[in-house]
């Protein structure tokens, strides 16, 4: 089921290789495209829960190939939020589920 029918946004509103932060419904995630691929997270460091940027829109490492946590440099997978290095080594990203229709992205929830 597509979350109220509402899109997050149109794809061309996060660039190539870019990510984007969203509040929907009272959830924080942000949204990270490669190529005609979407990958979206809950946007919550599995170490201690907080929110995994400082800048506003700002999910990627230097050279945008890693999700970086701005409080304590973890470093997570684009494609899978496996973290790779940092204090929660190990753990994973909560990744949710996007789709998109028409240019536009939305967030599927569970039924």
């Amino acid at each position: 089921m597509i979350s109220g029918q509402e899109p997050l946004c149109h794809i061309d509103d996060i660039a190539e290789g870019a990510s984007k932060g969203f509040l929907h419904q009272g959830l924080s995630l942000f949204a990270i495209r490669q190529g005609d691929r979407v990958y979206a997270y809950q946007n919550q460091c599995p170490h201690l829960g907080l929110p995994l940027e400082w800048q506003a829109d700002t999910f990627l490492n230097h050279d945008q190939s890693l999700i970086q946590c701005a409080s304590h440099g973890a470093l997570f997978e684009i494609d899978s939020g496996h973290c790779l290095a940092g204090p929660c080594q190990g753990k994973q990203l909560v990744a949710l589920k996007i789709s998109i229709k028409e240019d536009f992205l939305y967030l599927e929830m569970p039924h």
